[in-house]
C-alpha cells in the first residue's frame, strides 16, 4: 500500500509537468500568437506575423516558477503544522478555482497573474510528493518511486504535447483554451482519493502522535507482511532520537547549522542542477526548432517524440541503470555527457544554412533528453529526499527546490533574450552558454556529492555528523556509533549551534551500563576513515535527549 500512496500522491505533479511545458509551447501556437502578441510581419520563422516579445515571453515564462518559489516556501511551514495530507488537499482545491484565470484570460496581463497564482499550488506538489514518498517507502524502493515524481511530470509533458498536437489546427481561441482547461481534469479525481490516503507516520511521530503513526504503518504495509509495525515505529522514533541528540532543529534555519548546510547545498544543487544542465534549452525545444527553420508541424512532432523518449529513458533508469551504479557515479557521468551535447549544437550552429544541420541539432536535443532523463532528471527528485535529515526533510527539498526555480527563473529570462530574433538571436550557440554551465555543475559534483545508494537514514546522518569526504562516502562502513562517540557527536553539535547562536542546549543521558574497556577500543575511535567499521554492536540504545537543559549536564 505504501506504493500505491506514493504513486497517487506523485500524480499532483503531473499537473506541472503539463504547464512546464503548455505556456513555452504556445509561443511558437499560431492563435495564441495572434492573441496575446504583436504583429511584426510575416517571416520564415514568423509564419503568423505575430510574435510575443522577449519581456513579455520572459514573464509569462517566470510567473508560475515566482509564485511556486513562494509555495514551496509556505510549504514549509504548513507541513509542519498541518501534515502533508491536509495541505495537499488544500492545494488541490485551490488549484481548481485558479485554473479559471488562465483559462478565460482575456489578455496577457491576465494571463501572467493566473500563472503567478497558478504556481502556488504546483510549488507545493513538487515539494510534497518526493518528501511523502521517501518517507512511507522502504529504503530499496526510495530512489525509484521518489523519482516517480519526475516520471509524473513526464506524464504531464505527454499529455500537454498529445494536446497541443490535437488543437494545432485550430484556427479560434479554443486551440488555446481547451488545453488550459484539462488541467481540472486531476482535482477531479483526486481530491476524492487522497482524502483516504494515510499521514506520513515521520510526521505523527515528530508530533509525538504514536499511536497515530503505527495505524498509518499498519495502513501503509499489505497485509501478508511480516514487519512488525511496532519494529518499524521503534526504528523511525530511534532515528528521530539520534538527530535531535544531533541538534538538527524543524526549522528553516536549521537547515544553514552546522552539517546541516552542508546536506542542503547538496540537495539544492543537485535539484537546481537540471536547470544548469540546459534545461530550458534542451529538453522540450519547440521554440528552437521554429527558429532554426522547421515547420510548425514537425516542430510539434518532434516535441511529442522528444517526451516519449523521456518517458523510457525514465523507465530505462529504473531497471537498466539505477540498480548497478551509484548515484553519485551516474550523476556525474550524465553532467559531462550532456555538457559535451550542448558544445556540439552550438559548434554545429556555424553550418545552419543547410536544413540537415538544424534537423541535426533538433536530434541532439533529443539525446540530450534521453541522457538527462537517465541521470540527473531522476536524482534531481530523489537526492534531496535521500541527503536530507528526517526532522528538516520538507523543508530541505523546499529549500532543494526553490534552488531549482530560482535558476529556472534565470533560465526563463536569459533563454528568450537568446533565441528570440528580435534580441539576442543566437539559436544553436545557446547551446555553448548551458554547456559552460553543465560543465561548472560537473566540476561541483565531483568534489561535493556524495553516495547515497543503499544507505539508511541513520548511516547518513553519521557520515554527514562526522563531515566525511564525499569521495569516501561510498568506501565508509558504518553500523550504529556507541554512545561514547553518540556522546562526542552531540557535544560537538551542540557547541556548534551555541555558537551560531541556535537553540538551548541539550542533556544527553547515557541509559544503558557503561561501557567496558573492550567496547571503547572497539567503537569510541575520534575518527572515521574509509572502510574502517564503526561500531560492532547494533544493539547499543542511543542517549535519551532532554530539552530545555544546559549541553554541560549529566554526561
Amino acid at each position: 500500500m505504501a506504493v500505491f500512496w506514493s504513486l497517487a500522491v506523485s500524480t499532483c505533479v503531473i499537473m506541472e509537468g503539463f504547464d512546464s511545458i503548455l505556456v513555452p509551447n504556445f509561443y511558437a501556437y499560431p492563435t495564441f500568437q495572434r492573441k496575446y502578441g504583436e504583429f511584426v510581419g510575416v517571416t520564415e520563422q514568423t509564419k503568423s506575423g505575430y510574435q510575443l516579445s522577449a519581456t513579455w515571453m520572459a514573464a509569462i515564462g517566470t510567473a508560475s516558477g515566482v509564485g511556486a518559489v513562494l509555495g514551496t516556501v509556505l510549504n514549509g511551514y504548513l507541513v509542519d503544522r498541518f501534515g502533508q495530507k491536509r495541505v495537499l488537499l488544500g492545494a488541490l482545491c485551490v488549484l481548481s478555482c485558479l485554473i479559471f484565470m488562465t483559462f478565460f484570460a482575456p489578455n496577457i496581463q491576465v494571463l501572467m497573474i493566473g500563472q503567478f497564482l497558478c504556481g502556488f499550488p504546483w510549488g507545493i506538489f513538487a515539494t510534497v510528493a518526493p518528501s511523502y514518498s521517501s518517507e512511507v517507502l522502504p529504503m530499496a524502493l526510495r530512489a525509484y518511486l521518489s523519482s516517480f515524481t519526475n516520471m509524473s511530470f513526464i506524464i504531464g509533458q505527454i499529455i500537454c504535447a498529445i494536446v497541443l498536437r490535437i488543437f494545432l489546427e485550430r484556427d479560434d481561441e479554443w486551440g488555446f483554451r481547451i488545453p488550459f482547461g484539462f488541467q481540472w481534469i486531476w482535482p477531479t479525481f483526486l481530491i476524492p482519493l487522497l482524502s483516504f490516503a494515510p499521514e506520513s507516520p515521520w510526521y505523527l511521530v515528530r508530533k509525538g502522535r504514536l499511536d497515530e503513526a503505527e495505524k498509518s504503518l499498519r495502513r501503509l504495509q499489505s497485509r501478508t507482511a511480516k514487519i512488525d509495525p511496532k519494529e518499524t515505529l521503534a526504528n523511525i522514533i530511534h532515528t528521530n532520537n539520534l538527530e535531535q541528540s544531533l541538534q538538527i532543529g524543524t526549522s528553516y534555519i536549521d537547515c544553514f547549522r552546522g552539517f546541516e548546510l552542508r546536506r542542503t547545498e547538496i540537495a539544492c544543487l543537485c535539484f537546481a542542477g537540471q536547470n544548469f544542465s540546459g534545461l530550458s534549452f534542451g529538453y522540450n525545444a519547440t521554440y528552437f526548432y521554429e527558429q532554426v527553420g522547421l515547420s510548425a508541424e514537425t516542430t510539434y512532432t518532434l516535441s511529442l517524440f522528444g517526451t516519449g523518449l523521456a518517458l523510457l529513458a525514465t523507465l530505462a533508469n529504473w531497471f537498466l541503470v539505477m540498480p548497478y551504479f551509484g548515484r553519485r557515479k551516474i550523476y556525474t557521468t550524465s553532467m559531462l555527457v550532456m555538457a559535451l551535447i550542448l558544445y556540439v549544437i552550438g559548434v554545429l550552429n556555424v553550418w545552419t544554412s543547410h536544413n540537415f544541420i538544424a534537423f541535426s541539432q533538433a536530434l541532439l536535443t533529443l539525446l540530450w533528453t534521453i541522457v538527462f532523463q537517465l541521470s540527473v532528471g531522476q536524482l534531481g527528485w530523489s537526492l534531496p529526499g535521500e541527503v536530507s535529515s528526517t526532522r528538516l526533510r520538507t523543508k530541505t527539498i523546499c529549500l532543494a527546490r526553490n534552488a531549482y526555480y530560482l535558476v529556472g527563473f534565470i533560465g526563463g529570462v536569459v533563454q528568450p533574450y537568446m533565441m528570440n530574433p528580435q534580441a539576442l538571436n543566437w539559436r544553436g550557440y545557446t547551446g555553448l552558454f548551458w554547456g559552460t554551465t553543465a560543465i561548472l555543475t560537473w566540476v561541483w559534483a565531483w568534489f561535493r556529492l556524495p553516495e547515497t545508494k543503499d544507505r539508511t537514514y541513520e548511516e547518513l546522518d553519521i557520515l554527514f555528523a562526522k563531515r566525511i569526504d564525499a569521495r569516501e562516502f561510498e568506501s565508509t562502513n558504518v553500523h550504529a556509533l556507541d554512545a561514547n562517540e553518540m556522546q562526542q557527536l552531540a557535544r560537538k553539535a551542540a557547541n556548534d549551534t551555541a555558537s551560531g547562536g541556535g537553540s538551548p542546549g541539550w542533556d544527553i543521558v547515557d541509559e544503558r551500563e557503561p561501557l567496558t574497556n573492550t567496547d571503547e577500543a572497539e567503537g569510541s575511535g575520534s575518527a572515521l576513515s574509509p572502510s574502517q567499521e564503526v561500531g560492532d554492536d547494533e544493539e547499543r540504545l542511543l542517549p535519551r535527549i532532554v530539552p530545555g537543559q544546559d549541553v554541560g549536564g549529566k554526561i
